[in-house]
């Protein structure tokens, strides 16, 4: 593909001009690529906060900038002249492309309105429980993998990766973190990685939301390769201690008050429930036919977006596919119309700041409102009708600062902890390097255990009234 250099230059509203390589050029420009324009970063998250119409093209791109800016501060990145001439194949420089790369095509698989609906196909598991299944998840991830090692035909991924003599299977390690080298790892998957520090502030910008925000500069500024056990790993200055904290508590906060808030994630949780009974039906692409596009119709593929989703759901909604059961139809019309439900609050779906290391109590509460919820479709069944619905939306991921220390021995894949993948690490000015939980000055040490386990339940009007004079909902 043949492009002029001024033409290489994307224009970001966080960080101005990121510059391309002719092969990231020719990459954006697949229908694998131009399909993330039409996905939205945040899923339904728009309904409630209308500036948040972003989408994972801006995002990824993004993400690859800072796993560029984050290389030149660990003095591993090419120069730019390098970098950008096709011709040179060092060792340095595919290393550099190869992390660039990955961090572009991280978000491949994305599927409509992003995670939202990528939980109905995770629950259904298609492909995870067939018989020649290989049991993993069938997530975007997977599927991401996927479009960088099976599209070995002209505009394919694989194919053009091939062109600049670029290894598919290396690649897709990088995507899934689970590269030869520790150090690449952590700078695409970790408690501060590139991906994290991109929409934290991307979100943050085009939500209006403030939660977060961190001094990305200074951040930057103190990223330091350190060596561990003849390892080379991330860590960060010790008198960065605080930038580093400060970014993590502006995720806890961004999860807590914007994502899992019940105002931010009912329209999810509806559109995850109605995508679930549309997988059942057969009114929606199965995950099997997603792969079998991949591998031979690109062009079909790239409709997979949020306008396929939302032009299923209407068309489902209209021809009567939904009549049969009345719950969904609701459903639908509440996502259609933006007719938000109503949060059911009561003793056991209350926000609760718990530990990480206390499982039996974790237990206990998941239990108590799996109860609740039980008793609650209970009364509605034999008190209520069709119109008296509820979506229940436990978290499958709790909200925390870091993983605890005793989660990480617990799951370690390595004897020194300090090799681990995900934890943030601080090396202290006398060269010695710790966990970012075992720094002694750190808020973190005595926020390490913690997380946030917000559970929510929406129901339609009628329902709530219902609750209310069931004695159900205490507010």
């Amino acid at each position: 593909m043949e492009v002029s250099s001024k033409s290489k230059i994307i224009f970001d509203p966080l960080y101005g001009f990121i510059h391309l390589s002719n092969l990231e050029w020719e990459i954006i420009h697949t229908p694998f690529y131009q399909r993330l324009r039409w996905i939205k970063q945040l899923g339904f998250t728009f309904y409630t906060f209308p500036g948040a119409e972003h989408s994972r093209y801006g995002h990824s791109i993004g993400v690859m900038f800072n796993a560029h800016k984050i290389l030149q501060r660990l003095n591993r990145a090419v120069s730019e002249q390098e970098l950008f001439d096709d011709s040179i194949q060092s060792p340095q420089k595919v290393f550099h492309q190869s992390i660039r790369l990955a961090a572009l095509l991280h978000d491949l698989g994305t599927f409509m309105f992003s995670h939202t609906t990528e939980m109905s196909y995770i629950r259904y598991g298609e492909t995870t429980n067939e018989k020649n299944g290989k049991g993993h998840p069938d997530d975007h991830e997977h599927l991401g993998s996927y479009i960088i090692k099976n599209t070995d035909y002209p505009g394919g991924i694989t194919h053009i990766l091939k062109a600049y003599h670029l290894d598919p299977q290396k690649i897709s390690n990088l995507v899934k973190g689970n590269d030869s080298s520790l150090l690449a790892n952590q700078i695409l998957h970790s408690e501060v990685d590139c991906d994290r520090m991109d929409y934290l502030l991307r979100d943050a910008h085009y939500s209006g939301i403030k939660y977060g925000t961190y001094d990305r500069d200074y951040l930057l500024h103190h990223f330091k390769v350190a060596t561990v056990n003849g390892h080379e790993i991330v860590a960060f200055n010790h008198n960065a201690l605080h930038a580093v904290e400060d970014f993590l508590m502006a995720r806890f906060a961004w999860y807590s008050q914007v994502v899992r808030s019940a105002r931010g994630a009912r329209f999810d949780a509806i559109a995850e429930e109605i995508c679930f009974y549309m997988l059942e039906k057969g009114k929606i692409y199965s995950y099997s036919q997603l792969m079998d596009m991949i591998a031979h119709n690109p062009e079909k593929f790239y409709t997979f977006n949020d306008q396929y989703f939302m032009t299923q759901l209407h068309q489902c909604y209209s021809d009567g596919s939904f009549d049969k059961n009345p719950r969904i139809k609701d459903l639908a019309f509440s996502l259609l119309f933006g007719k938000a439900p109503r949060t059911v609050k009561c003793e056991e779906f209350k926000q609760r700041i718990l530990s990480q290391d206390e499982d039996h109590v974790y237990d206990k509460i998941v239990k108590r409102a799996e109860e609740k919820i039980k008793e609650i479709q209970d009364i509605l069944k034999k008190k209520g009708t069709e119109k008296d619905w509820i979506v229940e939306d436990l978290p499958k991921k709790n909200i925390i600062f870091v993983k605890s220390r005793k989660k990480l021995v617990k799951s370690k894949t390595h004897e020194n902890l300090l090799l681990e993948r995900d934890p943030a690490k601080i090396l202290m000015e006398d060269g010695e390097v710790l966990l970012l939980g075992d720094v002694e000055n750190s808020i973190i040490s005595d926020l390490q255990a913690k997380f946030n386990f917000v559970p929510n339940v929406y129901c339609s009007d009628s329902a709530y009234e219902l609750l209310k004079r069931e004695g159900i909902i205490t507010a």
